[in-house]
């Protein structure tokens, strides 16, 4: 399998990004009707954590057959691919959100790490402006040419791939440091991750997860095309407190 997908330009509608789900799929429904998404010309592309934490984390699989609906792999589907091979206590998966899948039947639990482990963990999308790439924490090679031919040189040692895994889908050194440097050779790369108070660009990195799953968080959606986000991106940065 490839670990970097491509789409072509949408051509008929609208591409959009959205931060975390975490398991809030009926807000997030909710939430596309009022953008006035059109399911039938626009796409929706997730920067991962599909599950955990939020109340309809059973629902990603529905999602992932939505033929408008892609999704890198974020750390959260880490765990529930580690879980159900074994390689993580249930109490640990717990305190990181995943009790509806400890509580899940076994058939169920490795459907979803199936499911999970067929994400890619970069996606490049077409647009009239240029590309835009999608990993769920950060682009941790210089370039993201480098990143995305290195995601799938099968010259590469596991033990690197498992690095790569590592940072794309749990580091946030860029955003702690506020390192506004960029990634070259791609108009702009979104990412989510870490909880933001206001979604925030460091460069032409996008970070946009804005806590939808907390009290007082919401989904942000980034317009791919014209990287407008809805709401509109303030000038500093804002943490969000979970």
């Amino acid at each position: 399998m490839s670990f970097v997908h491509h789409y072509e330009k949408n051509i008929v509608g609208r591409d959009f990004a959205t931060g975390d789900i975490h398991g809030c799929f009926k807000k997030l429904r909710t939430e596309l009707e009022n953008i006035g998404f059109d399911p039938e010309r626009d796409r929706l592309f997730s920067v991962g954590d599909l599950v955990d934490c939020g109340p309809d984390s059973d629902l990603a699989l529905e999602f992932l057959e939505k033929h408008w609906f892609h999704a890198v792999r974020g750390n959260h589907e880490d765990l529930a691919i580690q879980y159900a091979g074994g390689d993580m206590i249930p109490s640990y998966y717990v305190e990181n959100g995943g009790a509806w899948n400890v509580s899940n039947p076994r058939d169920l639990q490795v459907k979803f790490a199936d499911a999970f482990a067929c994400l890619p963990i970069a996606i490049e999308v077409e647009t009239d402006n240029g590309l835009i790439g999608i990993v769920h924490a950060d682009c941790p090679f210089p370039t993201w040419r480098d990143f995305t031919v290195s995601l799938d040189d099968p010259n590469v040692s596991g033990k690197m791939r498992d690095a790569m895994f590592e940072a794309a889908m749990w580091s946030r050194e860029r955003i702690q440091i506020e390192d506004h440097t960029g990634i070259p050779d791609v108009r702009a790369v979104i990412v989510g991750h870490t909880p933001l108070k206001r979604p925030v660009a460091l460069g032409n990195v996008y970070h946009i997860d804005t806590g939808a799953v907390f009290r007082n968080g919401y989904f942000t959606f980034i317009n791919l095309a014209t990287l407008e986000t809805l709401p509109p991106m303030p000038k500093k940065l804002e943490w969000e407190e979970a």
